[in-house]
């Protein structure tokens, strides 16, 4: 069994409220050994800590404010995310990004929210924890205005073009690989061009609950994605990267751990 990094599952989603334990658990028995729960809003930051508090040394969490939810970024929320930041077991700043595809809050709201959070970036040194759809050239705009001053990034949950992805990696920015790999309709052309990330800035996550790989075999009945089914999306990563899983496995525990500056898992 690998040991692996889950470095983004949103395990304070109300659909894990009744079994969570049970899906720390089934993680651990998968081999992924250690978590980071995204906080992307201001009330599942500080839940997210709590859990990162209430599991040392298994979970870590980033602390947040989505695109979706810009909106919600006053002051106020600036000065609790910064208070966030204060504990250890806040490993990252984020989520934070644009989002242009859904648009929940309005573009120039997005655009605030995310320039003051890269500036708890750097007052902070943390590291950041980025979503971008289609947004990329004012994602890329606002990222500059930076330059030079942010620690490192890494664009989560990665789903966009070659092109996007060059950007990235010319940035020495991590990326985030999902089960997104594993749909036919929509993550084709990633298999195309994962073997492209080099291994020490590849990072791999489930965003869980979200995301279900699509190749999982059985299909969990409720269609819920969890840490455990992380294996399934490594799998599928080796083989597009033509690597042994072994590699994939053991070199995308090794950025994360080092990316979020994690003690290494424990080996079984």
């Amino acid at each position: 069994m690998h040991t692996l990094i889950d470095i983004g599952a949103n395990l304070t989603h109300d659909s894990f409220d009744r079994d969570r334990d049970a899906v720390l658990t089934r993680a651990r028995e998968a081999g992924v050994a250690r978590m980071v729960v995204t906080g992307a809003s201001r009330e599942h930051s500080p839940r997210a800590l709590a859990l990162a508090q209430a599991h040392p040394g298994v979970l870590s969490a980033t602390a947040g404010v989505h695109p979706h939810h810009a909106v919600e970024y006053t002051d106020e929320c600036d000065a609790e995310l910064r208070a966030l930041h204060a504990h250890a077991e806040v490993v990252a700043v984020g989520e934070t990004g644009l989002d242009y595809f859904r648009d929940f809050s309005p573009r120039p709201a997005q655009r605030k929210a995310f320039e003051r959070q890269l500036q708890i970036g750097v007052d902070t040194g943390k590291p950041l924890f980025l979503h971008q759809r289609d947004a990329h050239a004012d994602f890329m705009a606002i990222m500059r205005g930076f330059d030079g001053k942010l620690g490192p990034a890494v664009v989560h949950c990665f789903t966009g073009t070659r092109e996007e992805l060059f950007d990235y990696l010319d940035q020495d920015w991590h990326i985030g690989i999902t089960g997104w790999l594993c749909d036919e309709r929509r993550g084709a052309h990633l298999r195309e061009i994962v073997k492209n990330i080099p291994a020490h800035r590849l990072m791999v996550e489930t965003d869980a609950p979200y995301l279900l790989p699509r190749t999982l075999r059985p299909m969990p009945k409720e269609r819920r994605n969890e840490p455990a089914f992380l294996p399934h999306i490594v799998e599928e990563l080796a083989r597009d990267r033509g690597e042994d899983v072994t590699t994939t496995a053991a070199a995308s525990a090794a950025t994360a751990a080092a990316f979020f500056r994690l003690p290494p898992p424990a080996a079984d």
